[in-house]
């Protein structure tokens, strides 16, 4: 893990003289992205409650907060560096206006289907928002700081935990006295706040653009390896959408979702020129698959699924702990960098060993106490994963300008929201209804939802009422019937083995970086490059990088 590695200067005050004008807007624009990703995992509860969800609605409503982001963040990859950085922040600040309005029109009282319409077109546009903006902060502050990328990607996307932190709070405090849809209008505040610092600023270009490259050779690393991983999730999540216009023959939302991802495959491909793209870069965006699924898909579930577990109050408590713990250490990057002399692959491989151990634990928890141990493994293990995958995918491709790092954080959200929340939704009705049906045939009868969870390949399930369970979590175990503790222990415990089995994916990922760790020393160590180097070396960094 002891590559050689330039030293950092950490006051580097950027390439442009607003440099950290813009680093702190880019910072506020992410900590409204975080506070209202944070208060809408806390009001699940409510959203079941009030609408009888089930845990893979509740998921898939979550999942939407990922995809949106997707469309945001690729669209807007490709065209920032051709239209600037300025028109993408005013359409993000119209989007997360508009995200307000929509989702404030679920209200009590009507049906199932039109509140959960409201909520899941709600919370995709305001992850449509979320991701324009990171199209905007991710590029623009690899470009500010090109010496530091690690650091200061780490430094902008502390707003992430930092958004929690106060979303968490917010919930924590104001949960059992403000109405959900007061809570969540609360992100608004820190959305005026980016939209006065980004006004009036310039912005530089990235090395890409001002090198003059085309969006071909942006996209030729990308090439077909690296679109069929996005395509995929895409044919996913378009399958989904049209599912419920194909209600007679599901078969038919299937191959057109497939279509739809073939086609903006085979536009890559015609772009391209059937460039097979980097394999490097391939695995990169793989592995941010997977660091899409168990970060973030995790992050929308754990304070229900702690909540559960302990107490719904001391699950918000230690959504806030976790979330401030990655908050401090996000700053941390550049120590461990320069003094411990870990290259960012090696850092990578010890933050998937910490998750699988981290995820574990929390499984295990029985007291605040332990929880708070285990939880504090668990944000050791994923504080570093997102930034500082896109630290790597700058590094080593400079070329690809805004696209590549884009197309890394739309893969990483839409796979938040197609496979690790919606996943774990799916996994929570499976493992629950399970335990259930062992300690009380019965009660399952009763208890079971109507409306079967599916989710992949997977068989359907239907997992627990989410009105009726929430009813039972509302009594004191000392008042509860036996059947009703039953279900109450049969949540609990689906809630456990939901934990284990998403703690195989970062398992996978450090295999990965393993591989990538041995692989780059068998090369001379990991070393950032520059387009000047790729022209040098015949526009190849590396033999993975072909």
């Amino acid at each position: 893990m002891h590559d050689t590695i330039e030293p950092l200067d950490t006051s580097d005050p950027g390439i442009a003289p607003n440099a950290k004008r813009l680093l702190l807007a880019g910072f506020m624009a992410i900590l409204a992205a975080g506070v209202g990703f944070a208060i809408r995992g806390g009001i699940f509860a409510n959203w079941a409650a009030d609408f009888g969800f089930t845990g893979a609605q509740l998921g898939a409503i979550g999942g939407a907060g990922f995809i949106g982001f997707c469309f945001g963040i690729i669209i807007g990859g490709v065209v920032v560096d051709k239209i600037g950085y300025g028109k993408l922040v005013i359409a993000a600040f119209l989007f997360h206006v508009l995200s307000a309005f929509i989702t404030f029109g679920a209200n009590k009282g009507q049906s199932q289907e039109v509140a959960y319409n409201f909520l899941y077109w709600g919370t995709f546009i305001f992850a449509l928002a979320n991701g324009t903006l990171e199209a905007v902060a991710n590029p623009l502050v690899a470009t500010l700081f090109p010496k530091n990328r690690t650091h200061y990607l780490n430094i902008l996307h502390a707003s992430w935990p930092a958004g929690m932190v106060l979303g968490g709070a917010a919930g924590w405090v104001l949960g059992n006295t403000w109405s959900w849809k007061m809570q969540l209008g609360l992100f608004l505040i820190p959305t005026v706040a980016y939209g006065v610092m980004f006004f009036g600023q310039s912005f530089p270009k990235s090395e890409a653009s001002a090198k003059g490259l085309k969006l071909s050779e942006m996209l030729h690393d990308v090439g077909l390896l690296g679109a069929a991983i996005a395509c995929y999730l895409i044919a996913l999540f378009f399958t989904g959408v049209l599912t419920p216009l194909f209600t007679q023959n599901p078969d038919a939302a299937r191959y057109s979702g497939y279509a739809i991802g073939a086609i903006i495959w085979l536009a890559v491909g015609i772009m391209t020129r059937f460039s097979l793209g980097s394999i490097l870069l391939f695995v990169l965006f793989f592995a941010h698959m997977l660091v899409g699924a168990v970060e973030l898909g995790t992050d929308g579930w754990i304070q229900n699924i702690t909540g559960n577990i302990l107490t719904p109050d001391q699950g918000k408590q230690l959504f806030v702990f976790t979330s401030l713990l990655m908050f401090s250490l996000r700053f941390c990057a550049h120590f461990i960098e320069k003094n411990l002399k870990i290259s960012p692959i090696g850092l990578l491989l010890i933050c998937a060993v910490l998750a699988v151990i981290g995820l574990n634990l929390v499984s295990g928890i029985v007291t605040f106490g332990g929880a708070l141990l285990a939880l504090a493994v668990y944000a050791l293990g994923k504080t570093f994963f997102w930034p500082t995958m896109l630290a790597v995918a700058s590094d080593r491709f400079p070329r690809t300008g805004a696209v590549a790092i884009s197309i890394m954080g739309g893969i990483g959200m839409m796979s938040a929201g197609l496979l690790g929340s919606a996943g774990l939704g799916y996994a929570k009705d499976a493992f629950s209804a399970e335990e259930l049906q062992k300690s009380n045939p019965g009660a399952y009868a009763a208890y079971k939802a109507e409306k079967p969870s599916t989710f992949l390949f997977l068989p359907s399930v239907n997992g627990l009422d989410g009105t009726k369970l929430a009813e039972v979590q509302k009594l004191d175990k000392g008042v509860r019937t036996p059947e009703q503790q039953q279900v109450a222990e049969a949540s609990i415990a689906g809630d456990r083995h939901t934990l284990k089995a998403d703690s195989y994916i970062p398992a996978v990922m450090a295999a990965i970086y393993l591989l990538l760790l041995g692989y780059f020393k068998m090369i001379g160590g990991y070393k950032p490059v520059t387009i000047e180097t790729e022209r040098v070396t015949g526009g190849v960094a590396a033999p993975l990088e072909a």
